[in-house]
């Protein structure tokens, strides 16, 4: 009964965090650079491989506001990065992927130490249940492919950087603490 009431008060506090000035100006920020890195910092391997790191705006918002907010501002910058580079057909399934995401990353890492065992856990869940699972699934119904030719090359590339986003992440994550921390104690001097 106590995880369940811990668990509710997560939820409800991510959602009051989108509440204040703050947490709308940082994930307005936060939107805005997912959009460039998604441009920017975006490599396409043939139709059905991305790899981009357009993500990580995603990861700061879901560690600063938590679940409900990493879902909510997932399905946001999905569909903004649609609008701004539509490629291929819009599917409410990618959508859901992203609040998937969101949501994932957002329950293992809000209000949590950073550490790269909880990044790791979160990182292989996504991409074992969201990127292979139900992405390669919307893939298949979307483009007519079959899930055994997809599958293979996608849990290459979902292996591969498996490690390198985790390592990503927990660099990314750690500057934003210290820039918070230099912030809040530049606020108080």
């Amino acid at each position: 009964m106590e995880k369940i009431k811990d668990l509710k008060s997560k939820y409800v506090s991510s959602l009051r965090e989108f509440a204040t000035p703050r947490g709308l100006t940082i994930c307005g920020l936060m939107c805005a650079l997912a959009i460039v890195l998604n441009l920017a910092a975006r490599i396409d391997i043939g139709q059905f491989v991305r790899i981009s790191f357009s993500g990580l705006a995603n990861r700061v918002i879901e560690f600063l506001f938590g679940p409900i907010i990493g879902g909510i501002f997932g399905a946001v910058t999905d569909i903004l990065n649609y609008i701004v580079t539509p490629k291929g057909a819009f599917f409410p399934g990618f959508t859901l992927d992203k609040i998937l995401e969101g949501v994932i990353f957002g329950a293992i890492l809000y209000k949590k130490p950073i550490a790269i065992p909880r990044i790791f856990v979160a990182q292989l869940l996504v991409n074992l249940f969201v990127h292979c699972g139900l992405n390669t699934l919307w893939l298949c119904v979307v483009y007519g492919r079959a899930w055994r030719v997809l599958l293979p090359t996608r849990i290459i590339t979902n292996a591969v950087m498996l490690p390198i986003d985790t390592l990503i992440t927990f660099v990314v994550l750690t500057s934003v603490v210290t820039i918070l921390r230099r912030i809040r104690g530049g606020a108080q001097n």
